[in-house]
Formats: C-alpha cells, structure tokens, sequence
C-alpha cells in the first residue's frame, strides 16, 4: 500500500494582545515570544510541533491543541479538542483526556527560554478540528479527576488544522 500525505498547516506568531496569538499572562509568556506551529499528516496519523521561543528559562510549561481559535480572553479558544468526545464536561477522565485522544504538547525551556515538542496521534482531523494551541502556566495533569488539567492559560496561538 502506496504512503498516503496529507496538507501541512504551518503558524508563526509573535505573541501580544491582538491578531493570532495572544498573550494571557505577560510573565509567563512576554510580549515578545514567539511560536511556530506546524502540523503533518501521514498515513492516517497526525504529529504537531510547537516551538517557542522567549518564554522564561528553565521552566515547565503544558500545551494542548484547543478546540476553537484564540479570542481575547482565555476561555475564548474553548475545551481540549478530543478525537472522541467525552460525553461529560469538563473532560477529567483519563479514558478522553490523554495524549492519543488530544493533542498534548508539554514542554521545558531551555536556559535561553525556548524549546521544541511534537506529539503525534493515530488520526487525522475531519470535519471538526482543532482551532488553536493554548500553553498553559503548569504541566498536565493525568490522574483520575484532574486528567488534562494544566493550570491557568497563558498564551494561545490560533491555527487551521
């Protein structure tokens, strides 16, 4: 069976409080980071990278594809896009709110304040897709409860899946 490849969507943004990228906690992500996201596809599977560039060293950050596009406030770019919905809001169940069933792009800074991750998932967007890449204050979460869970939201980039 011949390889099958699928479009590419490729985002660069510098955050601030307006157009594509927004910053929602200028301390944890400064006006003046940027981030590059780049999505493939490839025999039926998806892999994300997020790279940033300017965010504080050395620190722990987690980052979820979201379901909708950035807006001005946090909440604008909505719930974790799942694959396979969870039936119950907000999703804390480990069954929905994992790394194959999101897209999950946790990382840490380097000394200058940048870094690289990628996650790849079994699936491909169809109609619904995500909107955005949220990065979060803290790392996520993945017990019973708190599944997903990743603390305040601190900066958003808005891509087209």
């Amino acid at each position: 069976m011949a390889n099958s490849v699928r479009g590419q969507a490729l985002v660069t943004a510098t955050f601030a409080r307006g157009g594509g990228a927004f910053d929602y906690d200028r301390t944890l992500v400064p006006e003046s980071a940027r981030a590059m996201v780049v999505e493939n596809t490839f025999d039926g599977a998806t892999t994300v990278t997020l790279s940033v560039r300017g965010l504080l060293p050395n620190r722990a950050y987690g980052a979820h594809a979201h379901a909708k596009p950035c807006g001005p406030g946090g909440d604008d770019s909505g719930a974790h896009f799942q694959h396979m919905p969870d039936p119950k809001k907000p999703s804390v169940d480990p069954a929905f709110a994992n790394p194959d069933n999101e897209i999950w792009l946790d990382f840490t800074t380097d000394a200058h304040g940048d870094a690289t991750t990628a996650n790849t998932v079994p699936w491909m967007f169809t109609d619904a897709r995500a909107g955005s890449v949220v990065i979060h204050a803290d790392p996520t979460q993945t017990a019973p409860g708190k599944a997903g869970t990743a603390g305040a939201r601190a900066g958003c980039v808005s891509v087209a899946f």
